[in-house]
C-alpha cells in the first residue's frame, strides 16, 4: 500500500465550507472527451466537489479518497457512490471506467502506481484528466497580502510536493497520448471572511498551527483586511487551472 500524505483531514469541515468550486465548462469538457458516460472515477474527491459536476455528465460516478474524515463531509448526489481507497489502488475492475480525474491531488500521489492503475481501469480509448491551481487573481494590493502569506509566513510549512503545482504541473510525467484542454479557471464572489477561511484550508496552514500553537491568519488579518475595505464588500477571486490531460 502506499503511504497516504493526509494533509486534510484535520480541516475536512472547513475544506468543503470555503474551497472555490470547478467551472460547469470544465465537466461539459471532461463529457465530451470521454469515449463514453457511463462510469466516471474521481480520485482523491475530497468533499465530492468534482464528483457533484461529474454526475451531471455520468450515469454512475465512483469517488474514492484516502480519508474517511474528507468523505464524511462529501453529500449525497444521486449516481455518486463513495469509497474509502487511495488512488492508487482502485477496487474498480479491469477496463470499467471512461473517465479518471484528479483534482488539485495529483502532486500527493505516487504517479507510476497511479498511472497504471489508470491504465487498468480504463476502457480503451478512456481520458485520465488532472489539474491544478495555485495562487488566486484579485486586486493587486489583495494579491500581495496573500503572497506574503503563501511565500514568507507560511511559506516553510508547505509539504515539498507543492512545488508541483507552483510549476503548473509542467514537470510532471504524464504517459497518456496528450488532449489541449479548453482554458478554464475558478471563479468566486467572496467577502473578506471567506477568503481568510480559504487560507486556513491550505496545508501549510495548518501545518503552522500545529507546529507552533498559533493561527498565521492573525498575522495578515489587518492588512487584509486594510486591503479588502469593507469586510461585506464581494470581490471577485480567479484561480487560473492547469492540466495534464490524455487518453489510453
Amino acid at each position: 500500500m502506499p503511504v497516504f500524505k493526509d494533509h486534510f483531514s484535520a480541516q475536512a469541515a472547513d475544506y468543503a465550507r470555503y474551497r472555490p468550486h470547478y467551472p460547469a465548462g470544465l465537466f461539459r469538457w471532461l463529457a465530451e472527451a470521454s469515449p463514453a458516460r457511463a462510469l466516471a472515477w474521481d480520485c482523491a474527491t475530497g468533499n465530492g466537489q468534482v464528483a457533484a459536476g461529474l454526475a451531471l455528465h455520468f450515469a454512475e460516478v465512483l469517488a474514492t479518497d484516502a480519508s474517511a474524515e474528507q468523505l464524511r463531509q462529501a453529500p449525497a448526489i444521486p449516481g455518486v457512490r463513495y469509497r474509502v481507497e487511495p488512488a492508487e489502488q482502485s477496487t474498480l475492475g479491469d477496463e470499467a471506467a471512461d473517465l479518471v480525474t484528479v483534482g488539485q491531488a495529483l502532486h500527493w500521489f505516487d504517479l507510476d502506481r497511479f498511472y497504471r492503475e489508470a491504465r487498468r481501469v480504463l476502457r480503451p480509448g478512456g481520458v485520465v484528466a488532472a489539474w491544478c491551481y495555485n495562487l488566486l487573481s484579485c486586486d493587486p494590493e489583495i494579491e500581495a497580502v496573500v503572497g506574503r502569506f503563501y511565500h514568507e509566513l507560511v511559506g516553510p510549512y508547505w509539504p515539498a510536493d507543492r512545488i508541483k503545482v507552483e510549476r503548473g504541473y509542467r514537470d510532471l510525467a504524464f504517459p497518456f497520448e496528450p488532449l489541449a484542454p479548453p482554458e478554464l479557471a475558478l471563479h468566486a464572489d467572496w467577502d473578506l471572511e471567506q477568503l481568510l477561511g480559504y487560507l486556513g484550508t491550505w496545508s501549510a496552514s495548518q501545518r503552522y498551527r500545529a507546529e507552533r500553537g498559533a493561527d498565521p491568519l492573525r498575522e495578515i488579518a489587518q492588512p487584509l483586511a486594510a486591503a479588502w475595505g469593507s469586510p461585506d464588500l464581494k470581490r471577485r477571486i480567479k484561480w487560473p487551472l492547469h492540466f495534464l490531460v490524455g487518453r489510453v
